[in-house]
């Protein structure tokens, strides 16, 4: 999938729009372990990822890992709080295979809101798909046991646990890897 076909997904952007905003993308590759923004650093891009999984993690104050996000291509990914605030970011976002992402310095698409509002209504619905994904899983959570989580982890990222280690997916779950072995026996099981 091209990057207008996912942006245009959300929004459509007229062709003209395009025209302007393609030359701006950057095609890269992303290692697998490599990080396309760090904790500590003040992000600058946005990214259409093409291929691949990234993850959005944490650390605590004792070195434990958190994640708090998987990024399946085809996806956005980028440190957005960092992007609004201009402050340095918190959450890193690492590739945990290989991806091919495309580049974008974010301001350069800031600062052609006022010539091409569709550019911004983009921007606007973007945004409001991942406040509502954020808002679930913190209910998700809350609300939800770990079974059912695994659950729903499952049927929103098929076949993501054949691509990843399974520590990753318990973080996200906010369970250990061992509750998260039990919980996948007792599927196995019936």
């Amino acid at each position: 999938m091209t990057p207008q076909v996912f942006f245009n997904m959300f929004s459509p952007l007229k062709e003209e729009t395009w025209q302007v905003i393609a030359p701006l993308f950057e095609q890269k590759i992303l290692k697998k372990g490599e990080h396309f923004v760090d904790a500590n650093e003040t992000a600058r891009t946005i990214a259409f990822l093409e291929e691949g999984i990234v993850r959005a993690y944490f650390l605590n104050n004792e070195g434990q890992e958190y994640n708090k996000q998987f990024f399946v291509a085809p996806s956005s990914i980028g440190a957005y709080t960092s992007l609004l605030t201009g402050k340095t970011n918190i959450i890193a976002q690492q590739a945990l295979t290989d991806c091919v992402i495309w580049t974008l310095e974010y301001s350069q698409i800031t600062s052609r809101y006022n010539d091409f509002p569709d550019i911004e209504r983009l921007s606007r619905k973007i945004a409001e798909y991942y406040f509502l994904e954020k808002e679930r899983k913190e209910i998700e959570i809350v609300l939800l046991s770990a079974t059912e989580r695994y659950k729903l982890f499952q049927n929103e990222f098929p076949g993501i646990e054949q691509k990843i280690p399974q520590y990753h997916v318990a973080s996200y779950l906010g369970i250990t890897p061992v509750q998260l072995s039990r919980i996948r026996q007792g599927f196995t099981k019936k």
